[in-house]
């Protein structure tokens, strides 16, 4: 990034509204889809398909991150996965990011040049661009990126597709983030690989498309609880949807995490969000790919089921419950 380290320590207010932009944008290399990047009216990129796939997300202090929890690169890059996740869930590849940042006026300008070099090092890591966006005073900060996707020929995959005899699947990992955020919220630094999993989400990008090559008939990213998204999938296909508990071991480190904690380790797995795994069906004689593992079943009715049984507690994250 350009500037000197003093220029560096110095307020979004002192740089300046086109002087923060010029700093997060110098210097980057874009892909080839990027016809017209930053620096006018709006950007261009390439769609061969003829569609895009475009989904929204807003991260804000407080609520999805904490500056004393996560640095600026970490946020950067868990607001451009989680937004990432959306596209892959509908079988797309990720193509160009446009971001919007709202922040105080005295917030140091190398927190906003954190969060553009974690925004770039998550996107480029699927082939995508920060093509443009905004940036504005706000009272906390406040991230919202918008995400183009590329379907490459393939139908888009929707919730809404799910059919009675289908297979449940699923890609990614589940219950870390939830583990995470649990460890710091007691205050604790560590085990790393658990904190980490909440400070920077890692979905299975590749799986979506994947996916969708191999027939799927509906997918999600897991958010705000495996239990919950599912939810959302079954009333969208005017199914019921069982989860087989067996089919969906927590792992050793968060079965060791949750005995310190005297947590659930399942809870997590079954209701943590934010881990952005995907989870789909599939056609009951479909070949699985390689990332994707069974866990359960379609049926006629409606709901969502684990081992034939209603959920006792919450089932997921919901930024408006009590």
């Amino acid at each position: 990034m350009s500037g000197a380290p003093a220029d560096r320590e110095a307020s979004v207010a002192e740089v300046g509204e086109f002087g923060l932009i010029s700093r997060v944008t110098a210097g980057r290399v874009h892909p080839a889809s990027t016809l017209l990047g930053p620096g006018d009216d709006a950007a261009l990129v390439a769609a061969p398909d003829g569609r895009v796939a475009a989904s929204v997300d807003m991260l804000v202090q407080g609520v999805h991150f904490r500056l004393d929890w996560s640095t600026p690169e970490q946020i950067g890059r868990k607001a451009a996965a989680v937004n990432m996740a959306d596209v892959a869930a509908m079988g797309a590849v990720p193509t160009a990011l446009l971001v919007g940042l709202g922040c105080p006026p005295t917030t140091r300008s190398d927190l906003a040049e954190g969060l553009a070099d974690g925004l770039w090092a998550e996107a480029m890591t699927q082939g995508a661009g920060v093509v443009g966006g905004d940036v504005v005073s706000a009272p906390s900060v406040t991230i919202s990126v918008t995400v183009l996707g590329d379907l490459q020929g393939r139908p888009p995959v929707t919730r809404s597709g799910a059919r009675p005899g289908d297979v449940l699947a699923v890609a990614g990992r589940l219950g870390w983030a939830a583990a995470g955020l649990s460890v710091l919220t007691r205050g604790f630094r560590s085990p790393v690989e658990v904190v980490g999993a909440h400070r920077v989400p890692a979905p299975p990008y590749a799986a979506g498309p994947e996916a969708a090559a191999a027939g799927a008939t509906s997918m999600i990213d897991v958010s705000d609880g495996l239990l919950a998204d599912l939810g959302h999938v079954a009333e969208a296909s005017s199914v019921s949807i069982d989860v087989r508990s067996e089919a969906l071991p927590p792992a050793t480190r968060l079965v060791e995490v949750a005995a310190a904690l005297g947590a659930d380790p399942m809870r997590w797995v079954l209701t943590g969000g934010e881990d952005h795994a995907l989870v789909a069906t599939f056609p009951p004689d479909a070949t699985l790919p390689p990332a994707w593992t069974p866990i359960g079943s379609v049926s006629e009715g409606t709901g969502v089921t684990v081992d034939n049984t209603p959920y006792d507690g919450a089932a997921g994250w919901d930024h408006f419950s009590s």
